[in-house]
């Protein structure tokens, strides 16, 4: 007997197969890497069964430089750990939002082992990261593709799980901990279980979502740093513009020559850049606004001649890091201000004549938006007394760079103040620690530590003692960095 259906029929019969198969096998993959993987079993979420996607030791929300240092130690560890990560990218602002090279901590002995670590395989591929110029603000040369394929192989060596293209949605709390994660993946709602969490987002995400009290903004406006849509070119004779801007304007800004090379401007700072009155030209033509012409930065990118990283436009603060609406405005707004930059750059700038757009960043640039409020909070005093603690995870020196409120003078050479751990862990929620630039830390103070270095080395820090809590049974904001064995842990303040 013929069993008669109609084509509609058939083809709902042949999808609703297709997607059974389709789970079925994301169902029963396992990596051979981790101990734990696609994990069996449901949770109850807002009234509905969520499947169980994943179960580690160690859930680090945030794949940036802070949340692969966090997830890399923990794995080197001996812990088993999982990057929740919402692009296809590991190094978030640094390849994603093109925020290249990395800016130098100027505190002497800063870098820890996992610093040493990315500067050495940086150079493995080729990539000169040290223009060993003590005068640049350049700690390490990077290329953002580098990067992140650095990334990758580091989190794979240390049998880390990334889960890509995936969102916090949501936490379960047990008691006062963090039991579970959800995300919003491309199956649709799961769970993520872990005994300690490290929240790495950037914007605390994970945190508030814990309801850990947080501020955001200045303290005294309540406004967040401007953002910045940072940007590629391509096709630039690099000699020749250091030869315009360096030798023919006198322009001192860059100590370094080419391949290294920066040229820069801001206005309405006290101190009056060369390559000002070329922006002011570009507003007086009507090729640029004066939001065009307000900040502009370029950096070249090793490994890629002939490319510039544009630190800019930077947007106007009427476009909050915080804010879901004037954010997305803000990218319309500076994709605009993109395009207009690059034209009269084209146009105008000695060296770019056969020069193109080469890349947008898939990121703004969020310099800061929401910080936690931990068992220690750092102010500008810890800066300008170079404060020292015995729980210290870091030591940096970078000056106090809060664009549209404040930049302080540079401490004296060789000086430098340390972050506390107590400055990464909160008195309300045992198993949390925050990595990164959202650590507990005043708006002007967050302003000198935000640079990625530093976040590196605090987000080391946050694995070893995420691990060692572990291992030993003591809950994160329950430990001691200092009685951890000098050996494990990745500074000593001294």
């Amino acid at each position: 007997m013929k069993l008669k259906i109609s084509r509609r029929e058939f083809m709902k019969i042949s999808g609703a197969a297709a997607a059974g198969l389709m789970l079925s096998n994301i169902a029963d993959t396992n990596n051979n890497h981790t101990p734990v993987a696609h994990a069996k079993g449901a949770v109850n979420y807002a009234g509905r069964q969520i499947p169980l996607l994943y179960e580690a030791d160690i859930c680090v929300v945030g794949g940036g430089p802070a949340g692969v240092a966090a997830a890399y130690t923990a794995g080197k560890k001996g812990a088993s750990a999982v990057i929740i990560e919402k692009g296809i990218t590991l190094g978030g602002l640094q390849t994603m939002g093109n925020v290249i090279p990395c800016m130098t901590t100027w505190a002497p002995d800063s870098d820890t082992d996992y610093v040493r670590e990315v500067k050495k395989r940086l150079g493995q591929y080729g990539i000169a990261y040290d223009d060993h110029n003590e005068k640049s603000e350049v700690g390490i040369w990077t290329n953002p593709e580098v990067m992140s394929l650095i990334y990758d192989e580091l989190c794979q060596e240390a049998k880390v799980e990334i889960l890509y293209n995936t969102t916090l949605v949501d936490t379960i709390m047990k008691d006062d901990s963090i039991s579970v994660c959800i995300v919003q993946t491309i199956a649709g709602l799961m769970a993520v279980k872990a005994k300690t969490f490290i929240d790495c987002s950037g914007d605390a995400i994970l945190a508030r979502s814990a309801k850990i009290p947080c501020e955001c903004g200045f303290e005294k406006t309540g406004k967040n740093q401007p953002m910045s849509f940072r940007f590629e070119m391509g096709g630039i004779d690099i000699d020749r513009v250091y030869q315009y801007v360096t030798l023919e304007l006198g322009d001192d800004f860059c100590p370094t020559k080419p391949p290294h090379y920066e040229f820069a401007e801001a206005r309405h700072r006290t101190k009056q850049y060369i390559l000002e009155q070329f922006m002011v030209d570009g507003i007086k033509s009507g090729e640029l606004t004066e939001a065009d012409a307000e900040y502009m930065q370029a950096f070249t990118i090793v490994g890629k001649p002939g490319h510039v990283s544009m630190n800019c436009p930077e947007l106007p603060l009427e476009f909050s890091a915080s804010d879901p609406l004037t954010y997305s405005r803000g990218v319309r707004a500076g994709r605009q201000m993109i395009h207009r930059l690059s034209q009269y750059f084209i146009k105008h700038m000695p060296g770019f004549e056969n020069a193109y757009l080469a890349k947008e960043a898939s990121m703004l640039g969020a310099r800061e938006s929401w910080r936690i409020k931990g068992k220690f909070y750092m102010t500008e005093d810890d800066y300008h007394n170079q404060s020292r603690f015995p729980d210290a995870v870091a030591r940096t020196a970078w000056f106090i760079d809060a664009h549209g409120e404040k930049v302080s003078e540079k401490l004296p050479k060789g000086a430098y103040y340390e972050i506390p751990y107590r400055a990464l862990i909160t008195n309300e929620v045992p198993n949390l620690i925050v990595a990164g630039r959202c650590i507990s830390a005043s708006f002007i103070l967050q302003a000198s530590m935000r640079i990625q270095l530093t976040c590196m080395s605090i987000g080391e820090a946050a694995g070893i003692a995420a691990a060692w809590g572990i291992k030993n049974r003591i809950p994160a904001n329950s430990i001691r960095w200092e009685e951890i064995p000098e050996n494990l842990r990745s500074y000593v303040s001294r």
